[in-house]
């Protein structure tokens, strides 16, 4: 199946996502926070990216999406906004990031799926 990259300081969210998309058949890499997760995008090349908005460091979550989706090696790549913020102006931040999708914590596991599969097969 595919690569996802998940970029999110909780350690229990990241267990909990992992858990569900291993079952799946993906192979799964983690970062722990903007800086990390560009460094790791630019050097494993997944399939997608799972990214957190508030995590510690030099870096939010739109700010390393904006930097993902904006340099060549990495813009073709999907970023997929997975926060607990959850306003209009949230997910209207994350679209102008350069996000693929936005998805509010906490989610079901069906609302995940269905936008990574959406993602993935385009």
């Amino acid at each position: 199946m595919a690569h996802i990259l998940i970029v999110d300081d909780s350690a229990t969210e990241v267990k909990i996502i992992t858990k569900m998309l291993k079952r799946k058949g993906h192979k799964i890499s983690e970062a722990a926070n903007g800086e990390e997760g560009i460094k790791k995008v630019l050097e494993l090349q997944p399939d997608l990216v799972l990214m957190d908005v508030i995590m510690p460091g030099k870096l939010n979550g739109y700010q390393a999406t904006r930097h993902l989706t904006e340099i060549p090696e990495t813009k073709s790549i999907p970023v997929v906004i997975v926060s607990s913020l959850d306003t209009e102006n949230d997910r209207m931040w994350g679209k102008l990031m350069g996000a693929a999708g936005y998805l509010a914590k906490p989610f079901k596991s069906k609302a995940l799926l269905e936008i990574i599969n959406k993602l993935l097969a385009n």
